[in-house]
């Protein structure tokens, strides 16, 4: 395995630790359970270790015990801007996690808990929040650690970052998920913190040596699972986490000198299995967290406490109120047992429906449905989405991939997510696209409920001023309203959103296509716009009021409940629009899928009942669920009423809205008039058929015959640390590969600034249709960093010139990709280069630049890259975002493979 090293380079390590709070138990009743005096001899003895292991230089570790936020963000920001190597955050302190979610908050000393329905953390900082600030540091490699209650929480946030920087991110935490670990006696270290500085201190031999990241976090699993957690009745193992970055390379953290053979060894350092005190030659107990360090007998009858519990903790001591206002523990029903974990499942889902899936799950995380007689919460749910047509590709033929990644073009995992328990599409008719022959080998099953839950139909959504009033003149054929809408007002644009991202946007293009899928080419003209299609129906929505004009104007094709629940834009800036409903376009139909993987599934009983009693809860098919609409006036409950109250309607019958008529939902006062849609349109149309889905998806990829795409690579001196690995720039270009086919034509140029060369490029991959396989070989073996600059201007204007002249045969769309570190851009403000370059860009036939940065900040405004993109017609992407899958969005577009 390739290893990093940073000896030599510009490195930081910041350790932050707070072993005083300001506001603890008793004296303040939302205050911390208390001090952590083992927090600074953690800080000494890390320090000691770094310092001795050969990687930071004097002045590169900063040590601070913040009182408040801001501190704790001035002291990052200043790690964050000057490494440049390697860039080591560690902290240790309090953590706490929300009553109703899983996110990690780190608490600074002047720190307090706020209860309610979900907890508030004053004077904390979230972990999300974290990462953030690290993702736009120009470090090579990033390396966290984590010694604190609900470490493990952390992985969630790593999860969810862009490929990129999940590529150079690595994260050590000292304990599973969901588990709080003991305070200690404060006169030593924490034993998480103890091995962590000892391994740094004497190698993983006890002899010195070179410590990675990938064996040291290999050793701390071994060192601490024999352990147990000590905060919960039975013990639990102690298994702490971690997270490699997924460049598939490691990195070096410290190489203390080689020790003698004959040099006694190195005093032991251990944690008792029942976390029992001690100084450095007994056992400790287990870390921070908040808890004190001696529990009174009546602490074990303390369990986690959802937020309608919180009113019953008011007569309580003081001591145990604290406790309760994390929104972590509660009184005990009598039993003496804590609350275990609660096993989470996850659920994968369409990117328009997202919003709405997050609000029932979390609704469904304090119901009585998900409590058990104890008062504990039986499961956690993580929500996440993917684009559609990714999703039903990876269902439909890279099920063993998901499961067993071993390709960097090819990997589920990192591309979509995790492998997921639950599915809910946007259309029941995704199911049977991604389902594999029964010829084909598969590692997954999909169990399906043979009807949707919810149904919301695709409309135009027109701005108010051209639209019909008439109900009659709103209902009709997509062409018809089309041409109504145009006749009434000339300049009225269609916006439909992007077809591989979401299955509101292929259910459009069915419509737009008509039986048969026939002539997409045209059709695709109707809906042309600069640039590339929104993603989804929220980003489609905010866009517009960026231009008054274009928001007066233009129509959008969105599944009717996004008129209802508004987006993350400024509502009072956005036109009021009315939905004309087109017989002719399915409807969304959202469907309850039971994803099971090949194999022994862990928990397999217990997943199953979790899975089952959501599936109840959210669409009202269970039996209690049955029995209560039998006996109240109110059928709609549950997660039906959170899908009614977004503005969805029932999937079945005459699909009137859910919370109207005889299925009223909690929020009564629900109109659909009210947001500019029909209470009744009359019949609507129902799911799509599988195969419509599949050949509209197949014209819009062929809609514009095969297209032509020149990707231009900074391959500068300054790219060296850029290069190696998937999640270098060849890298991405191989992986971006995947949305090109056989008839696509495409090459790639190095971009270096040779002596005496009369041209700013040279060839790594010449003009021509490749296979991919062949293309990733000749991109790996002839692309090398040269110790020379980049002329950005210079080959952008060559590669406008190239690709001109190539496209005077009319034929397929054309696209130039630059992958850059930026590193260069400074020459484009000499002599006004920047401002000819933008206007070349303008002149004659645009072709699309997609300015794919390797800084996080490279696409800020006003920044060259994004100007470059916006003259154009192309995207800008960098690293905030996931980067590859992006740009190999942009590409699948020019192109007509799949992904």
């Amino acid at each position: 395995m390739a290893r990093f090293d940073p000896r030599g380079k510009v490195n930081r390590a910041l350790l932050v630790g707070v072993p005083e709070y300001d506001f603890k138990q008793p004296e303040h009743p939302f205050g911390v359970s208390g001090d952590l005096g083992a927090v600074e001899h953690n800080l000494a003895g890390l320090e000691q270790a770094l310092r001795e292991g050969g990687v930071f230089a004097e002045d590169g570790i900063t040590v601070t015990r913040p009182h408040t936020v801001d501190e704790f963000d001035q002291q990052l920001d200043a790690a964050v801007d000057a490494a440049e190597g390697l860039l080591l955050l560690y902290f240790s302190g309090h953590g706490a996690v929300p009553s109703t979610g899983d996110e990690l908050w780190l608490l600074m000393r002047r720190a307090t808990i706020v209860p309610g329905d979900e907890s508030v953390f004053r004077g904390a900082t979230p972990w999300k929040g974290v990462l953030t600030v690290l993702s736009r540091s120009r470090a090579e490699q990033v390396v966290v650690i984590l010694d604190c209650c609900y470490a493990g929480n952390a992985s969630v946030a790593w999860n969810a970052l862009g490929t990129a920087q999940r590529q150079r991110t690595s994260l050590l935490m000292s304990v599973q998920a969901n588990n709080r670990i003991d305070a200690g006696d404060g006169g030593s270290p924490t034993p998480y913190t103890a091995q962590l500085a000892r391994f740094l201190r004497e190698g993983l031999s006890g002899k010195g040596g070179e410590v990675g990241f990938v064996e040291l976090a290999q050793e701390l699993w071994a060192h601490m699972s024999e352990h147990h957690t000590t905060l919960r009745e039975p013990a639990e193992r102690w298994e702490p986490q971690s997270r490699a970055a997924t460049s598939g390379g490691d990195v070096l953290l410290a190489a203390p000198p080689v020790r003698s053979p004959d040099a006694p060894p190195a005093q032991e350092i251990d944690s008792a299995p029942d976390g029992s005190g001690g100084g450095p030659s007994s056992p400790q107990s287990p870390g921070p967290g908040p808890a004190p360090a001696r529990r009174p007998a009546w602490l074990g009858r303390l369990r986690p406490l959802t937020g309608r519990r919180l009113a019953a903790a008011i007569g309580v001591p003081a001591v145990i109120a604290g406790l309760v206002a994390t929104g972590i523990v509660a009184l005990d029903g009598g039993d003496g047992a804590a609350c275990k974990p609660p096993l989470e499942l996850r659920l994968l889902t369409d990117p328009d429906l997202e919003p709405t899936v997050r609000k029932a799950a979390e609704a469904y995380l304090t119901s009585a449905e998900n409590t058990s007689e104890g008062g504990c919460r039986r499961a956690g749910i993580t929500v996440y989405s993917a684009g559609a047509a990714a999703a039903v590709a990876a269902f439909n033929r890279q099920s063993d991939p998901w499961q067993r990644p071993v390709a960097d073009d090819t990997n589920p995992q990192r591309d979509i997510g995790p492998q997921p328990d639950i599915w809910i599409p946007g259309s029941s008719a995704s199911v049977d696209r991604a389902r594999t022959a029964s010829s084909e080998r598969t590692y997954v099953a999909l169990e399906a409920d043979p009807e949707p839950f919810a149904y919301s139909p695709v409309v135009l959504a027109v701005p108010q001023d051209p639209a019909a009033e008439p109900v009659a003149e709103r209902v009709g054929a997509l062409a018809a309203l089309t041409d109504a809408l145009r006749k009434r007002q000339p300049t009225s644009e269609i916006r439909r959103t992007d077809p591989e991202n979401t299955d509101a946007g292929l259910l459009a293009t069915v419509g737009l296509y008509g039986a048969g899928a026939q002539n997409p080419a045209a059709a695709e003209q109707g809906v042309a716009q600069p640039g590339p299609p929104a993603r989804t129906g929220g980003d489609l929505l905010c866009s517009l009021p960026d231009d008054d004009n274009a928001d007066k104007r233009t129509t959008a094709l969105i599944p009717e409940f996004l008129l209802r629940t508004g987006v993350g834009c400024n509502s009072t800036i956005r036109v009021r629009r009315m939905a004309e409903y087109p017989v002719d376009v399915p409807g969304l139909s959202p469907t309850f899928v039971r994803v099971r993987w090949l194999g022994p599934e862990r928990d397999k009983d217990a997943r199953d009942g979790a899975a089952e009693r959501f599936h109840a809860w959210l669409t009202g098919k269970g039996a209690a669920a049955k029995n209560e609409a039998k006996t109240s006036a109110s059928a709609v409950r549950g997660g039906l009423a959170v899908f009614g109250n977004d503005g969805f309607r029932s999937a079945s019958g005459a699909r009137k809205p859910l919370g109207n008529g005889t299925e009223p939902s909690a929020d009564k006062g629900v109109v659909f008039s009210n947001f500019g849609a029909l209470d009744d349109p009359g019949p609507l149309t129902g799911p799509a058929l599988p195969a419509a889905m599949t050949a509209a998806l197949k014209g819009y990829r062929e809609a514009n015959g095969p297209g032509r795409v020149l990707f231009l690579l900074d391959s500068s001196g300054s790219m060296g640390s850029l290069w190696e690995g998937p999640g270098g720039a060849p890298g991405i270009i191989s992986q971006s590969l995947a949305g090109l086919g056989e008839r696509d034509e495409y090459g790639v140029w190095a971009v270096a600034n040779e002596p005496n060369s009369s041209r700013p490029y040279s060839e790594v991959l010449q003009f021509g249709r490749y296979g991919r396989k062949e293309a990733q070989s000749a991109i790996t073996a002839n692309a090398q960093v040269k110790d020379f600059e980049a002329d950005p201007d210079k080959a952008l204007v060559a590669a406008l010139d190239y690709m001109r002249q190539r496209g005077t045969d009319g034929r397929g769309p054309q696209l130039i990709v630059y992958i850059t570190d930026d590193e260069d851009n400074k020459q484009l403000a000499e002599g006004g280069r920047l401002g000819a370059l933008l206007q070349y860009l303008r002149t004659g036939r645009r072709i699309p630049v997609v300015m794919a940065s390797l800084d996080s900040a490279g696409c800020d405004k006003g920044k060259p890259d994004a100007a470059v993109s916006e003259a154009s017609g192309g995207r800008c992407l960098d690293t905030k975002n996931d980067l590859v899958a992006r740009l190999r969005d942009e590409v699948a577009r020019t192109g007509t493979g799949d992904q």
